[in-house]
């Protein structure tokens, strides 16, 4: 690694260091936790996702998209039930990873991944309006007014303002750094009145330590705690596999779901144990890292050494940023993450997923991601399955009083019906062939319709030939007595079977 790769990563590790305190707080207080219990799953979540993760350069740490879960488990058994949730997690989302499901985020059609980064962008937009608020003499939080509101709107736009301008002038410092350095030091050094770090809480604490859940170890302690650790794992899993993707476009890296997978599942294992809430990966904090030039491990160990430091040493000093700066830089990963283009696609695609990305969307801000993205994928496959359960047909051939089906299109249970109706068997003469050379046999329908087709034939005493079949189709219409035609050429493939690669130690990705 060069001198200047090595600034680079530094650097970034840095910035997103700085963003993670108030995402982390913030989340902590959604929870309704303790500010340490979200600080503490940013360290240890981002330091173990960083050295093994499936894509360096993603971030992860404690998110809101768990947080508005997790409350409700923690109002109504406490905090320790959290913790022994979210090592339960963990473990499940490490089975997910050693059962290599990873691979199936692979499903997520594009028009999903458009919904997803324009609904998370919306959400990081309208979380930091919670800024504008303070908590008044009675502990109500209120708006901001008057002339600290003015200057809060103010810096935010000079922050923005900064990282526009910074890269055309120099790369030396990534730009969301430079302008937070630029804002915090004219409002330390003016004293002006604007919400700080510290108007938030106090980030001063020690090292995490080992502990174990106090919760009883039962059946009805596990009763409690899975339904909440399947739903923290499937939020979580799908989250970071979606910005894994993403930041794998935005990179043009490769990197491995299933690794992924198992390191998003030890780190929450591990934070369960250290006093944290759990966490996956990060969205707006990716951005900020990529966007800042980092491409390898360093940055997110760097950024998560940097917090822990922050934590220990440092609080006096980082709790006098102004949110103002923070803001500014989440506003512009805002602008940096929503896809904008999809505006313009909109009109150009097909209905269905123009549907999906305002849907998935929608979904996203109003509920959570997990439900937006199962929505999502339901939508398009259901679309999927009428579209092409519309385009089976057949090109038929008549010689030698013999008449040939050549089956276009694949056969599957949304056209097994359209299948059976490209016959007649009342008017075929008494030799007919069927070739599934163009076709593709999917599944058990698919199967049925065949042995359907089959019997009509045999009733009105035709001689039926299926031809360039598979060979799980010949052993099941071999038991009914049906002729096939075996041939050279016959494909050779499973039904509803997925044969996966399993690359070595040295391939690295599942």
């Amino acid at each position: 690694m060069t001198p200047d790769r090595i600034r680079i990563e530094t650097l970034s590790g840095l910035t997103v260091a700085l963003a993670l305190v108030p995402e982390a707080v913030a989340f902590a207080f959604v929870a309704g936790v303790h500010p340490l219990t979200g600080l503490y799953a940013a360290f240890i979540v981002c330091l173990i996702t960083s050295l093994f993760g499936g894509r360096p350069g993603m971030i992860s740490g404690a998110t809101g998209a768990l947080a508005v879960v997790m409350v409700s488990l923690v109002a109504t058994h406490g905090v320790e039930y959290l913790f022994a949730a979210v090592v339960l997690m963990g473990i499940l989302q490490i089975a997910a990873g050693i059962l290599q499901l990873g691979k199936f985020i692979r499903l997520v059609p594009h028009p999903v991944m458009l919904g997803f980064v324009n609904g998370l962008a919306i959400v990081i937009f309208l979380a930091q309006f919670e800024q504008f608020k303070v908590t008044g003499p009675d502990g109500v939080k209120q708006w901001i007014g008057g002339l600290p509101l003015v200057y809060m709107l103010g810096l935010v736009a000079l922050t923005m303002l900064v990282i526009h301008v910074v890269p055309k002038v120099t790369k030396i410092v990534p730009a969301p750094l430079a302008a937070i350095l630029v804002v915090a030091g004219l409002v330390i050094a003016f004293d002006i009145p604007v919400p700080r770090v510290d108007d938030m809480a106090s980030i001063s604490g020690s090292l995490p330590t080992f502990s174990i859940p106090a919760v009883p170890m039962n059946l009805e302690t596990l009763k409690i705690i899975f339904p909440y650790a399947v739903i923290f794992a499937a939020i979580g899993l799908i989250e970071s596999l979606l910005t894994f993707n993403l930041v794998g476009e935005k990179t043009g890296t490769r990197g491995g779901a299933s690794q992924e997978c198992m390191a998003q599942g030890s780190a929450n294992v591990v934070t369960g144990f250290f006093g944290g809430m759990g966490g996956c990966a990060m969205i707006g904090q990716s951005m900020i890292n990529v966007g800042s030039g980092a491409r390898t491990r360093l940055s997110g160990v760097t950024a998560a050494l940097l917090l822990l430091s922050f934590i220990l040493f440092a609080s006096s000093l980082i709790e006098q940023i102004p949110l103002a700066a923070l803001i500014g830089v989440m506003f512009m990963v805002v602008i940096g993450t929503f896809a904008w283009k999809s505006f313009t696609i909109i009109a150009r695609v097909p209905r269905t997923d123009a549907a999906v990305i305002v849907l998935v969307t929608i979904i996203t801000v109003a509920t959570d991601l997990a439900i937006a993205v199962v929505a999502g994928v339901i939508i398009s496959a259901l679309a999927y399955a009428w579209n092409n359960a519309t385009r089976i047909r057949a090109k038929t051939e008549t010689a030698d009083d013999t008449k040939t089906y050549r089956i276009e299109g694949p056969l599957f249970f949304g056209s097994a019906t359209g299948f059976l109706e490209l016959f007649d068997p009342k008017t075929d003469p008494e030799r007919v062939v069927v070739d599934f050379m163009e076709s593709r046999i999917v599944d058990q329908s698919a199967l049925q319709a065949i042995d359907a087709l089959a019997a009509r034939y045999q009733e009105h005493g035709t001689r039926l030939e299926l031809k360039h079949l598979s060979r799980d189709c010949h052993m099941l219409l071999a038991r009914a007595g049906q002729l096939m035609v075996d041939s050279d050429d016959d494909p050779d493939y499973g039904i509803a079977v997925h044969y996966g690669v399993r690359i070595g130690r040295f391939g690295g990705a599942h």
